[in-house]
């Protein structure tokens, strides 16, 4: 049987608010040594904020990050996992939304992990971990 996602994720992870500054958010990435920071309001994730969209949507547009709220640029069309499912319904929205980190929601939209490609290394097997690794660099 699957371990389920609740098993290898990284649970309670740092977050910023979305009412933050940029700046706020780039100083978690730095002390959690992380490129992205799950965003949320009272709580619920409505977002994630990674070091490209500082780069791409605050940097490169000559916006000031310290007076620039990290809900202006959190990418929020999200693809979330339920701590319940197992490890290879993770797998699977990894590899076909191309994308190394999945939240780890509850039903009411409350925020309790991270499930990351690097946990998916840790936790599975070489040939599944080599197969996603894979698609999801397609």
């Amino acid at each position: 049987m699957s371990q389920s996602i609740r098993e290898i994720m990284t649970s309670n992870p740092s977050t910023v608010e979305a009412d933050k500054t940029v700046v706020d958010a780039a100083r978690i990435m730095k002390q959690e040594d992380a490129g992205v920071v799950p965003v949320t309001e009272n709580g619920r994730l409505t977002g994630m904020v990674t070091d490209r969209d500082i780069a791409i949507r605050v940097v490169a547009e000559g916006k000031d990050p310290q007076s620039t709220s990290v809900r202006e640029v959190a990418s929020k069309d999200l693809v979330t996992v339920d701590p319940e499912q197992d490890l290879d319904e993770a797998l699977r929205l990894m590899a076909k939304h191309q994308v190394r980190r999945l939240p780890v929601v509850e039903e009411d939209g409350r925020l309790v992990g991270v499930v990351a490609q690097a946990d998916v290394a840790r936790q599975g097997d070489d040939t599944q971990t080599g197969k996603v690794v894979q698609e999801i660099s397609e």
